[in-house]
């Protein structure tokens, strides 16, 4: 049998610490090497496949399009040998499910939802991680994240979990607003910025009063405001999806802004679907489904 024509696993090690901190120093540390015994290991690996893998700027190591590519095969490799070691000393009866998500997709859908879930499962171990970065599933041990964004991502099993979209919601207490120019009277809560209420607003044949409103720098805070009354929120119709069917936002002027992103359910891609993935992917989708009878219901009414 023809031995395999492998680079050194020192240089792959080197390569991929570097590309991952666009840094030979910070890869040093990671490696517990010095930062000239990483560039020599690359600068090996170069030579043997023949092209640069990098530029070398004054202050930091950019991928060139060679380099990028080869991130991704040693990258994935690195991954399946770290997992399929993990793998080894897993006990057989594991019953852990971790999951990753947003901390406002976890305060204002997962976290009111999962203890249906964990009813249904009693016998899984349910660990929940909030995060905004995109995670390291083996690195991290997370089975599954929950993820908003446009997808799908390369390298991963995406399943897109319904279409997004913005709506005015507000306290039951504001009941007495039914139209575009009744909101002129009334505080508007932000996220960011006030952009997307202008959107809205301009989608509906209106415009931006030239007044103060709160900005949050987090959805979920700009729709607890809402719910305490504090003014009309302009929200992503999954994070308030409950607290309408439970009265406790109403939408005044149920009139929606479509969005290109969505929350998508994402794994890594791997041979046999896990069953406690499957179990909670199943559940995720029966809990979207009937989110997306909700809406027809709202958006029906309106239009009738």
């Amino acid at each position: 049998m023809t031995a395999r024509k492998l680079p050194s696993l020192n240089a792959l090690r080197a390569f991929e610490a570097s590309a991952r901190h666009q840094s030979f120093t910070l890869a040093a540390q990671e490696l517990n090497v010095t930062p000239g015994a990483v560039s020599h290991q690359v600068k090996a690996l170069e030579d043997v496949l023949g092209l640069p893998l990098f530029e070398r700027l004054p202050s930091q190591l950019r991928l060139t399009d060679a380099g990028r590519r080869y991130l991704d095969a040693v990258g994935d490799a690195f991954d399946r040998i770290e997992g399929a070691t993990a793998n080894l000393h897993a006990r057989p009866d594991r019953r852990r499910l971790s999951i990753s998500t947003s901390p406002n997709f976890a305060a204002k859908w997962l976290v009111p939802r999962l203890g249906a879930f964990a009813a249904q499962y009693p016998e899984l171990d349910l660990r929940l991680a909030q995060s905004e970065r995109q995670v390291n599933f083996i690195r991290e041990e997370i089975d599954l994240a929950i993820r908003y964004g446009e997808g799908p991502w390369p390298g991963l099993s995406c399943m897109r979990l319904g279409d997004e979209f913005l709506l005015p919601v507000c306290a039951p207490s504001f009941q007495g607003l039914q139209s575009i120019a009744d909101m002129a009277g009334v505080a508007l809560l932000h996220v960011n910025d006030r952009q997307p209420w202008r959107d809205w607003l301009a989608a509906h044949g209106g415009q931006m009063e030239d007044k103060a409103g709160i900005v949050f720098n987090q959805e979920s805070a700009a729709v607890d405001a809402a719910i305490a009354g504090q003014g009309v929120a302009l929200a992503r119709s999954s994070l308030v999806a409950q607290a309408l069917q439970q009265r406790q936002l109403i939408a005044p002027v149920p009139l929606v802004l479509p969005l290109l992103q969505a929350y998508w359910l994402v794994y890594p891609q791997s041979g046999d679907l896990d069953g406690n993935v499957t179990a909670f992917s199943n559940w995720l989708l029966q809990s979207f489904e009937t989110d997306r009878k909700f809406w027809k219901e709202v958006i029906h009414q309106n239009k009738a």
